[in-house]
């Protein structure tokens, strides 16, 4: 029997998994086949003598995935300038994806950037940047990338300004182009603007063409051209006396298309505001503290173990422990609460948090790419690259839209002027209308900066989004199976309930359970030493301490034999415990744990210790019934103590005494009842159940979120996070669907328009330059639809 491991792409969720692993099970010579969803891997056994590797490639092609044996994976990240619209991603992925040993090619037109995994021993990045540069695109590196953009931004801005400037005397002198003066001015103008401002369109469809495709740089280079060199051949009179000059129609169309290019340059800037800002927060200098004294530095010079000193009011320059001193942190850049966190020496602070209060040193612990801060940064950059399902569509439609506009730009002359005999410049003007009213940038647009700001919104709150497809599939989930001891309960027992025996004092009786357990070093003997503190009891002295391993501790405390813990101990040694039977019953019912106390050979009373439900567990489930998903618990715990958690909690179903290898197991079933299923838990001991779920979610991710298995980690321990989760993927999923909707509403609705649909009921025509206008104001109303998801950073 041989054994084979592969990467897969293409698979969307857990179900895709299932599928390869069903129909590579039904292939003969085939014994097993696991799919990890979570790492994209298959493992394969197999009989070599009746099935080969090339048989198995073949069979998971043939289901629609990518597939290649598994070998050292490389990631590339690179700006791309050039991209247009949504053509152009969809022609740069293609020649990406063509390249041999490249696995998957995502580009985002909203950053202007690509994202290239691949294989290093079958292609190189040289390879790669040639293949960008062969499909008409420039590939530059990502700093350069994101240092061009505030560039790009202001020579948007140049560009419309110097456009419209001289575009104005043009639209002013419409109709006097017969005043010489007047037409030889216009064509001097309209010539400026058409191969200096409009220059980009030309360079961007010839790069286009060159690479055997179309966008929408030939769209408009194809509307302007034709109103341009029409106008210029009857200028000079090529069409004798008959000729109109229009002028202005070129000028115009080539001024409100930079507007548009402007404004969405500036949109697009708002919409990854959320990252920038977390960029911006990286201190670049650090107070180094060396036997000399102390040393300003860079801050990447900073190594593990290197002392630091930060003063009240400045940026912790990298993740570290305080060795000296205290103060309060402002960690909102990382938990998204305003209010200041206390620390003192031993405590862990994050890099980019602010000191706030006292003078403290810090010892570095995590530098450079280690940090939390440049964990979450490669996290939200990788969920903006990702490309969410729904985007296949957009996808589809724009890989052939360039050459159906052409086409239906080509029938709308050909009626108008062919069969409905009208004047060649009345069909001529609404088919170069046609061309420019086309737009596949609001359809290119639509996904990625709806993810783009849905994720920077959940980064303000704590909600780390790995995938941007996670923000679509995670408003579709059904039922949310909850890991019990520190997701809905605090993960540690906390002293609940004392019952004393009559004629007892409670302040006695605790004073000799703090004393008790005060030297234990067992989980509940701590918690129940912490309960008696918060109470105001601290523990006094004692003396001939022992354990009685399994059943508690024995002392002498205030000249009195002290005995706490088991009921068997105190029996062993002679007390009653059936005074108090009845509340004893009561509390292990409710699934707690019982420390009975005894002093001078009499019963004092009960200490009832249980693994407390967290705050904001019962709402949070409520929350989620309300948003229509149903609740079940997972806990290791019996059944009867697991009840009453469920119940506190207000779950709809609960499993008990599942094991924490059995946990996976239990998702898949839900999964098999055709339910789309979420996984909460604590992201470690979950780990195989939080890949298995549709939507895993590791919750109270804290300072190393790139441990974390979940799609989506939750930086705070807040089960209403995942509740804010919810709402913002559904929140982000509607605002995609609303794109999408008037980007295609726009082109269904524009197009005839443009073609003269209402001229003869209304006697309207659409004029070429307005629906210049139209097109690159459809691109801004999709780029700012998205931006209103701002708002809900306010209503989470």
């Amino acid at each position: 029997m041989q054994k084979a491991i592969f990467t897969i792409s293409g698979m969307s969720c857990a179900a895709c998994a299932m599928r390869i692993e069903k129909t590579l099970g039904e292939t003969a010579g085939v014994a097993r086949a696991s799919v990890n969803f979570a790492m994209e891997e298959l493992l394969v056994e197999f009989d070599g003598g009746v099935i080969d590797q090339a048989a198995i490639e073949e069979t998971v092609t043939e289901l629609g995935y990518g597939i290649r044996p598994k070998g050292e994976a490389g990631e590339l990240r690179f700006g791309v300038k050039g991209l247009h619209c949504a053509s152009c991603v969809n022609n740069l992925e293609k020649k990406l994806m063509a390249v041999p040993g490249v696995a998957a090619a995502v580009v985002n037109l909203a950053q202007e950037s690509a994202l290239v995994r691949f294989v290093p021993s079958a292609v190189t990045p040289a390879e790669i940047y040639h293949a960008v540069t062969d499909a008409g695109f420039q590939p530059v590196p990502e700093a350069a990338a994101k240092e061009d953009e505030a560039k790009a931004y202001r020579s948007q801005r140049n560009w419309f300004v110097a456009s419209l400037l001289l575009s104005l005397p043009i639209m002013l002198t419409m109709g006097m182009h017969q005043v010489p003066a007047v037409g030889w001015m216009n064509l001097a103008l309209a010539s400026i603007v058409q191969f200096t401002a409009g220059l980009t369109f030309y360079r961007g469809s010839w790069y286009a063409l060159r690479g055997g495709v179309a966008n929408m740089d030939v769209l408009v280079a194809l509307g302007t051209s034709a109103a341009y060199f029409y106008s210029l051949f009857a200028f000079f009179g090529a069409f004798g006396g008959h000729g109109e000059v229009f002028f202005e129609t070129s000028a115009m169309l080539i001024a409100f298309i930079r507007l548009g290019k402007y404004l969405e340059a500036r949109a697009r800037g708002k919409a990854g505001e959320a990252l920038k800002k977390l960029l911006r927060l990286q201190s670049d200098r650090a107070r180094l503290v060396t036997d000399e004294g102390e040393k300003e530095v860079p801050a990447s010079m900073v190594k593990v173990g290197d002392m630091l000193l930060v003063r009240p009011g400045e940026t912790i320059p990298t993740d570290g422990e305080i060795t000296a001193g205290s103060t309060s942190v402002d960690e909102s850049m990382v938990t998204g609460e305003p209010v200041p966190v206390d620390k003192a020496e031993g405590d862990a602070v994050t890099g980019a948090t602010i000191n706030r209060t006292g003078l403290i040193r810090v010892c570095a612990t995590r530098v450079g790419e280690e940090t939390l801060l440049a964990q979450i940064v490669k996290m939200v950059q990788e969920a903006q690259a990702d490309k969410a399902p729904i985007q296949r569509f957009a996808d589809r439609v724009s890989g052939v839209f360039v050459p159906v506009v052409v086409a239906l730009a080509l029938c709308t002359f050909a009626v108008w002027y062919l069969a409905l005999g009208q004047p060649f410049l009345f069909a001529f003007k609404l088919a170069i209308a046609v061309v420019v009213i086309a737009c596949p940038c609001a359809m290119g647009l639509a996904t990625p900066t709806a993810i783009m700001v849905g994720s920077g919104v959940g980064l303000s709150r704590g909600i780390l989004i790995k995938r941007g497809s996670v923000l679509e599939n995670i408003s579709r989930l059904q039922a949310i199976l909850l890991d019990k001891t520190g997701t809905l309960t605090e993960g540690r027992p906390t002293l609940t309930d004392v019952a004393v025996a009559p004629g007892v004092d409670e302040g006695r009786f605790l004073e000799c359970l703090a004393a008790a357990v005060s030297q234990s070093a067992h989980p509940l003997s701590q918690a129940a030493a912490q309960g008696a503190a918060e109470r105001g009891i601290r523990p006094g002295p004692v003396s001939d301490y022992r354990e009685k391993g399994g059943f508690g501790v024995a002392c002498t405390f205030d000249g009195l034999q002290v005995l706490a813990g088991s009921a068997r101990l105190l029996e062993e040694g002679g007390i009653l415990v059936t005074p108090l039977a009845g509340e004893a019953m009561r509390l292990a019912g409710e699934g707690k744990s019982l420390i009975y106390v005894a002093a001078g050979g009499r019963l004092l009373g009960i200490a009832a210790l249980a693994d407390r439900l967290k705050a904001s567990s019962a709402a949070a489930v409520a929350e989620l019934r309300r948003l229509g998903i149903r609740t079940f618990m997972i806990t290791g715990d019996q059944r009867a103590a697991a009840a009453v958690v469920a119940r506190q909690a207000g779950v709809d179903g609960f499993e008990a005494g599942v094991l924490p290898e059995r946990k996976q197991q239990v998702v898949k079933e839900y999964q098999q009842k055709g339910l789309s299923v979420g996984m909460v838990g604590d992201g470690i001991n979950d780990a195989p159940a939080l890949a298995q779920a549709d939507i895993g979610i590791a919750i109270g991710g804290g300072t190393d979120v790139a441990k974390e298995t979940g799609d989506v980690v939750l930086v705070r321990d807040d089960l209403m996070d995942v509740v804010r989760a919810i709402r913002l993927g559904r929140a982000t999923l509607a605002k995609i669907k609303q794109n999408l909707f008037w980007a295609l509403i726009y082109n269904i609705l524009g197009i005839p328009v443009a073609a003269g649909a209402l001229y003869f009921p209304l006697h309207l025509t659409l004029k070429p330059e307005f629906a210049g206008l139209a097109m690159a104001f459809s691109s801004v109303s999709v780029v700012t639809n998205s931006l209103l998801l701002k708002r809900m950073r306010n209503r989470l």
